[in-house]
């Protein structure tokens, strides 16, 4: 019998050039969807009542904005990545 079980990314993300090399992995797709759900893997794995505090939302806000079904302003997204630590670069893009 084969078990199937959910994987959770935040379970694997124990340092800084894991947490990077995870979001910019992310980057590549394109996808807003799944760049929110990365930044919220990234705040669980951090603590995301730390990380909800350090950007100056509640908790429960930053894990409503973070699900699946959420809709993060920009102004939020930027308050996470910077309390995580990050910065969002731009780049020219390449063909």
């Amino acid at each position: 019998m084969v078990t199937i079980s959910d994987w959770d990314a935040s379970k694997f993300l124990n340092n800084e050039d894991d947490i990077i090399a995870y979001l910019n992995a992310v980057m590549e797709y394109d996808d807003p969807a799944l760049f929110q759900q990365a930044i919220g893997n990234v705040a669980k794995a951090r603590g995301m009542a730390q990380v909800a505090k350090e950007a100056g939302v509640g908790r429960e806000s930053l894990y409503k904005s973070l699900s699946a079904q959420g809709n993060p302003s920009f102004q939020t997204i930027l308050k996470v990545v910077k309390a995580l630590g990050g910065r969002i670069n731009i780049e020219p893009a390449t063909a």
